[in-house]
């Protein structure tokens, strides 16, 4: 069904071996996971990519549903964000949409800022 979407356990070891650099992402989605001729994930678009260390940086940027709170409230962040984006990401390949959408930018960071998830129906049953 998501046959398009690379896996969840090739993400997660792609974005831990990134995260051997100390790097932020900001712009882990699926449009950004690419599968090379050997299968292997590949992550593309690293124009904000930032070396941050072990410190925090206050950069605004990111698609809206895959933001942290902690990027939405500007409290600074860290590499941690990109775990954010992660679950994200891993609710979309299992859903087939975001946990948080809605036709307003400032709605959808209402409903990350309120924990607002738009559950699947099938996981009430």
């Amino acid at each position: 069904m998501y046959s398009n979407y690379p896996s969840y356990k090739g993400t997660k070891h792609a974005v831990s071996h990134k995260k051997s650099t100390i790097s932020t992402f900001f712009f882990l989605q699926p449009e950004n996971l690419l599968l090379d001729k050997d299968g292997h994930l590949r992550i593309t678009d690293f124009g904000f990519a930032k070396r941050i260390g072990s410190e925090r940086t206050w950069t605004l940027c990111g698609t809206p549903e895959y933001l942290a709170p902690e990027i939405i409230q500007s409290k600074g962040q860290t590499f941690s964000v990109d775990w954010w984006a992660l679950g994200v990401l891993v609710f979309e390949m299992l859903s087939g949409y975001p946990p948080f959408s809605d036709e307003n930018i400032f709605g959808i960071y209402e409903k990350i800022l309120g924990g607002k998830i738009d559950w699947p129906r099938w996981r009430n049953k």
